[in-house]
């Protein structure tokens, strides 16, 4: 007989959407019924954003800007998992080189902390939008060692 896996480190990764928020709150849930531990994590993708700026803004401005949302953007988070009586930490990750992707960075994230469970929201997405667009919970499935929880909008 197999019995449930017991997760007591869990990270979620949230990029500000309504279907990161569907994921934090199902992670509260998982992690309410495990007693674990979160940490919740934001990936700023500079390369398209050092692209953009350096032609048409002031790069450390547009840096700072991401940065003080994403800030934000976190502390609610954290403060969500805290008030549903979890502990939790955050982490905010700035990618500034074409080489790793977002979904690569959450994966080594989560390895390094180390993770037993990672909690995403997806967008479900097909066809030519998902061609365009990737999915960060695609590669986050593709490469990771651990198990991934994939939360989809309602």
């Amino acid at each position: 007989t197999r019995t449930m896996s017991t997760y007591k480190h869990i990270l979620v990764a949230i990029d500000g959407s309504e279907i990161a928020d569907h994921a934090l709150k199902e992670a509260i849930l998982v992690g309410t019924d495990m007693q674990a531990q979160l940490r919740i994590v934001h990936v700023i993708d500079e390369v398209p954003m050092i692209v953009w700026a350096t032609a048409y803004a002031n790069l450390d401005a547009v840096r700072g800007s991401y940065r003080q949302a994403a800030e934000k953007m976190l502390d609610r988070a954290l403060a969500t998992v805290q008030n549903a009586g979890l502990e939790a930490d955050i982490r905010l990750i700035e990618n500034t080189t074409f080489g790793p992707r977002v979904g690569e960075l959450v994966t080594h994230e989560a390895e390094t902390w180390p993770a037993d469970l990672i909690v995403i929201g997806t967008h479900g997405r097909r066809g030519v939008s998902h061609v365009l667009l990737g999915s960060v919970a695609e590669a986050v499935v593709r490469v990771a060692p651990i198990p991934v929880l994939l939360v989809r909008g309602t």
